[in-house]
């Protein structure tokens, strides 16, 4: 018996010492700005971001690893060790909503994420000068980039554009505001104004439509009808006078 309770004790050793090695490694965690959890960081266009990860709980070297979506963010070698740093230097509108996540190299499953909301004014663009014939369909397209998202008013001649059933439309996303026009008239020529508002700042952007004359539609199907009909009748004459033809030959 004294045997085999000798047996039982080093059978026993390596599980616990497997169970121990598991709650070390799961007891680490990470941070960034003082953050255990994912979150999201406001900011302005310009100023740089600072953004540090920390390792807590570990008695050792551990290696981090930065990521800016699903890209690797290059790292000098005294800047991966427990402690890392990068700047986002100037922020601009491409890194709204991106996020930036701190791994630990060895086990990317521990990790910590941070959004950024970057807030900016308006920013307007679109085709400036339209030419539409009389009568054809038209559409205005004012593309708005903002955070927050921006309210949109048109304007015709500088005064408000009074909207009219079954001949204007409006269509708007969060990056496009369209005014349609449908069979345009000579009345409709004018300056357009896309005015887009936020709390931050306003926008402008002017569209020239043109209403040309509309252009007389080239009778194909006549023209086809006459040819054939000339052609034919030339057969016809030849065949009637080809005993003449005949005798000249």
């Amino acid at each position: 018996m004294a045997q085999r309770r000798s047996l039982a004790v080093p059978y026993r050793a390596p599980v616990l010492a497997i169970s121990f090695l598991a709650c070390v490694a799961t007891g680490l965690e990470l941070s960034i700005n003082n953050h255990a959890a994912d979150f999201t960081l406001s900011a302005e266009l310009g100023p740089p971001i600072s953004l540090s990860c920390v390792v807590h709980n570990s008695s050792q070297a551990e290696e981090l690893l930065w990521y800016r979506g699903d890209g690797q963010v290059g790292l000098k070698d005294g800047n991966k060790v427990n402690i890392s740093n990068i700047c986002i230097s100037p922020v601009n509108e491409s890194d709204h909503g991106v996020t930036f996540t701190c791994k630990l190299a060895r086990d990317k499953s521990v990790q910590v994420s941070v959004s950024l909301d970057v807030q900016f004014p308006p920013r307007l663009s679109g085709e400036e000068t339209l030419h539409v014939e009389e009568d054809k369909d038209v559409t205005l397209t004012c593309n708005s980039k903002s955070n927050p998202q921006a309210q949109t008013t048109w304007y015709k001649d500088n005064h408000n554009l009074t909207l009219q059933q079954n001949r204007h439309e409006l269509h708007q996303t969060s990056e496009v505001f369209q005014l349609s026009i449908r069979k345009v008239q000579k009345s409709d020529n004018g300056t357009y104004t896309c005015v887009v508002e936020s709390r931050l700042g306003n926008g402008t952007r002017d569209f020239y439509l043109i209403v040309e004359d509309k252009k007389p539609v080239f009778p194909k199907e006549a023209v086809i009808a006459a040819v054939v009909v000339v052609t034919i009748t030339i057969l016809f004459g030849i065949v009637a006078r080809k005993d003449k033809f005949f005798k000249v030959w």
